[in-house]
């Protein structure tokens, strides 16, 4: 079973830039599709971001498309996530995910392994 260790979090003032980074500890990792989720207090869940096995596919919710970039590096098990222009309204808990599978998936039920979560402020 892979393990997902997410860091990158921290405090950034409205407008900056972050890039959170996953660590995967399956081998396998190129044919695991990954994606991005978060949390808000009070909230579900949301689905932020998504990516193919070799990274020639991805998916962003409407919410970040723009200022967001998912990729992944196969070859150190890395997936990462560049946030720019960031919002108050980004501040969240962000959660890794994965699922080994062909099609590259949204839906919060649809993937097997999550990581512990890096919690992400941003300031007005």
């Amino acid at each position: 079973q892979v393990q997902l260790v997410e860091s990158g979090g921290g405090l950034v003032q409205a407008g900056g830039s972050l890039r959170l980074s996953c660590a995967a500890s399956e081998r396998t990792f190129s044919s695991y599709v990954m994606g991005w989720f978060r949390q808000a207090p009070g909230k579900e869940r949301e689905f932020v971001a998504a990516i193919s096995w070799i990274g020639d596919s991805t998916y962003y919710a409407d919410s970040v498309k723009g200022r967001f970039t998912i990729s992944r590096d196969n070859a150190k098990n890395m997936l990462y996530l560049q946030m720019n222009s960031l919002k108050p309204e980004d501040t969240a808990v962000y959660y890794c995910a994965a699922r080994r599978t062909m099609r590259i998936i949204t839906a919060r039920n649809e993937y097997d392994y999550w990581g512990q979560g890096t919690q992400v402020t941003v300031s007005s």
